[in-house]
């Protein structure tokens, strides 16, 4: 990030702020940019791009879809990923508050849906405390472009009549999963961020009672075109995927929908292929 910007944010944090409320002029949008494919996101993202003076967006945000943004539209990037933090969560609400008390548009362009791990919850509230006018565009979750991608149905009248979501990344270096709800029956459990942590999921499950021969997917860089997908069960995928290492971003898929078509096992045969004329 340039000194500009950080200069903008000290600007901004030691005034305005520390006085309570300021006067904003400008609009802070956040927006959901889809699961990776540039083509699954909203007209109305599409457009709020096009019109914005500053896009402020994250590592899984398709770089492709800066592109709409207007010739002298300022891209800045607070990008995170596993223990890499480009400026902190505090600090990027700083900069949202500062761009748009400069009375600029804003595009908080987020992978996926803001308001699903996307920590569009926290930003809007620092920024409704700071009198800043925000709205919300929702975006395709990865679990729903996933989904799609691989035709895993998330819910089927045979199969699965709920679908949860949960987050698989620690959290002060603990893991803060709800067990129960990811052991419910007649279940779809997607977890998201978890890849890192697959081996203690899939351990802490079993030992809570998880059937050995639960399905089990993960699918990395879903949607996009370097798309990968390994399918095996709860107590075999950690080990298939120390043979086959995926990249991330990954979701993790657990339940009897996976085996509800043939079309995603064709997809982790593709990849089983690849993987093997790669490593010939």
């Amino acid at each position: 990030m340039n000194d500009n910007v950080f200069s903008l944010i000290k600007s901004h944090t030691s005034t305005d702020i520390n006085n309570g409320k300021i006067k904003s002029v400008g609009h802070v949008y956040l927006v959901g940019a889809g699961p990776g494919d540039e083509e699954l996101i909203t007209v109305k993202a599409m457009r709020l791009l096009q019109e914005a003076d500053a896009i402020v967006y994250d590592r899984l945000a398709n770089p492709a879809l800066l592109s709409y943004g207007k010739p002298h539209c300022d891209l800045i990037y607070v990008g995170k990923k596993k223990d890499q933090h480009s400026l902190p969560q505090e600090k990027i609400c700083d900069l949202l508050a500062a761009l748009a008390g400069c009375g600029k548009n804003v595009v908080r362009l987020k992978g996926g849906d803001s308001f699903i791990f996307g920590r569009g919850g926290e930003e809007i509230d620092y920024l409704s405390r700071q009198g800043i006018q925000c709205s919300v565009v929702p975006g395709i979750t990865a679990a729903s472009g996933c989904a799609a991608a691989t035709q895993i149905p998330l819910t089927h009248r045979d199969y699965a009549h709920a679908v949860v979501f949960i987050t698989g990344h620690r959290q002060n270096g603990k893991m803060t999963i709800n067990w129960d709800l990811a052991l419910q029956k007649d279940c779809t459990v997607v977890f998201y961020m978890g890849l890192s942590n697959l081996e203690e999921i899939t351990r802490q499950l079993i030992e809570r009672g998880c059937p050995t021969d639960k399905p089990f997917a993960v699918v990395s860089q879903g949607t996009s075109s370097e798309q990968q997908v390994v399918l095996g069960t709860i107590s075999d995928i950690a080990q298939r995927l120390m043979h086959r290492p995926l990249l991330s971003p990954a979701l993790l898929m657990m339940g009897d929908v996976i085996h509800a078509n043939g079309y995603a096992l064709g997809l982790a045969n593709q990849t089983a292929a690849e993987y093997r004329g790669v490593n010939q």
